[in-house]
């Protein structure tokens, strides 16, 4: 295998929410099985972020989805809940990566050499691919949660604290899900 194959993309999905887990996603691309149409999650629409982590799922070399729960979030804050997530997510890998390529800032601390790419979802591929697993397993990880705690809209806004989903919090009051070190969470249960 060249180096090039032992190239991971790793980049998360829900640290803006109120509520759920943080997701984070880790990929080796296989060259000589691309995939089109790769972009910024956040820029796809949902059918086709589908399509797409299907596709992924079939041609990566090495694929691997992980999570950091709101106990975590709210433990450890969701920047460090982020970073512990991606690490799950790299050591999940099939394959051990020589280096990783993180949408972002921050470099979560890894076994092989690391690098923080600022819009590397909307830039890089193999990041690209990485940022449709982790959105794609959030998103239905939040509609999972809709089923146990009705009422909060979590299906349609996924946990984001969008008009409706303000209304519900107020009226029924945080679920366990909500992330408690959140300002308007935590504004609540004073």
């Amino acid at each position: 295998m060249s180096d090039v194959r032992l190239l991971a993309g790793v980049d998360e999905a829900g640290r803006g929410p109120l509520a759920g887990p943080v997701a984070a996603a880790a990929v080796i691309l296989d060259p000589d099985r691309p995939i089109f149409g790769l972009a910024d999650s956040k820029r796809l629409a949902p059918r086709r972020r589908e399509c797409l982590d299907l596709q992924i799922r079939d041609r990566a070399l090495a694929f691997a989805v992980a999570f950091a729960t709101v106990e975590e979030v709210d433990r450890l804050n969701i920047l460090q809940a982020s970073l512990l997530a991606m690490k799950r997510a790299v050591e999940g890998l099939g394959i051990a990566p020589q280096r990783a390529l993180v949408d972002g800032n921050q470099r979560p601390r890894l076994a092989c050499a690391v690098e923080a790419v600022v819009r590397g979802d909307a830039s890089i591929p193999v990041i690209s691919a990485a940022s449709i697993l982790a959105k794609v397993a959030r998103d239905r990880e939040m509609v999972q949660l809709d089923a146990r705690f009705p009422g909060y809209g979590f299906a349609r806004h996924k946990g984001y604290p969008t008009r409706r989903h303000m209304i519900a919090l107020r009226a029924l009051g945080p679920c366990e899900q909500h992330r408690r070190s959140f300002r308007p969470v935590r504004d609540l249960l004073q």
